[in-house]
């Protein structure tokens, strides 16, 4: 089997991708597992309420004990009554699913192969971008005919591509240590400059 190559946008020639990455089999259960991990892990799960016990006031009854006609009571913070703390309160839920690193670096490749598969994977050239211009990044997509969501992974010294595609409406920019499963799903297309192409395939390996 041959291995994948993908497009430099802009130019005729093509490079070479490292087939145990860019080529290996697509495992949709992998990827579904470690998308919905990372998406866990994002939560804040801050989300909480206040027991009796945490609601202020209320330290002493209302009202005398028998005598008064009126049901007994013991707090004004109880939970029937008005301003009283809840029942059964939620409290602070720690989200996060534990995925083990063969299985995330074996999503990442599978999330990898199926773009290079669909053909829906390109390398930007840095040089192309001696400085910053979102209509110079706008038009080389456009040359490239690919469909949006765009996600485009450079290096963090690329500073001139990086800036140019930054204002772009439904691109995201990553870096290679940065780079998600759930990154590469969102993506219709994915572009990755030359330098950090060493760095993706690393990661994934």
């Amino acid at each position: 089997m041959a291995a994948p190559k993908a497009p430099v946008i802009g130019s005729s020639k093509s490079l070479s991708l490292e087939e145990s990455v860019f080529g290996a089999e697509v495992k949709p259960h992998l990827v579904h597992e470690t998308v919905r991990a990372e998406q866990n892990e994002a939560r804040s799960a801050t989300r909480g309420g206040k027991s009796r016990g945490l609601v202020a006031g209320g330290r002493s009854k209302p009202w005398r004990q028998k005598g008064t006609g009126r049901a007994r009571a013991g707090s004004t913070r109880a939970p029937h009554w008005t301003g009283g703390g809840m029942a059964f309160p939620p409290n602070d839920r720690n989200f996060v699913g534990k995925v083990n690193r063969k299985a995330r670096k074996a999503a990442l490749r599978s999330a990898l192969s199926a773009h290079a598969q669909g053909g829906t994977i390109g390398v930007l050239d840095p040089a192309a971008f001696d400085a910053p211009s979102t209509k110079a990044a706008l038009e080389l997509v456009g040359s490239w005919g690919k469909e949006f969501p765009l996600l485009i992974v450079a290096q963090p010294e690329e500073e001139a591509l990086i800036k140019s595609f930054r204002n772009l409406d439904r691109v995201r920019i990553t870096v290679p240590a940065e780079l998600e499963v759930q990154q590469v799903v969102w993506a219709r297309a994915l572009l990755v400059s030359e330098p950090a192409l060493e760095h993706v395939q690393g990661r994934a390996s």
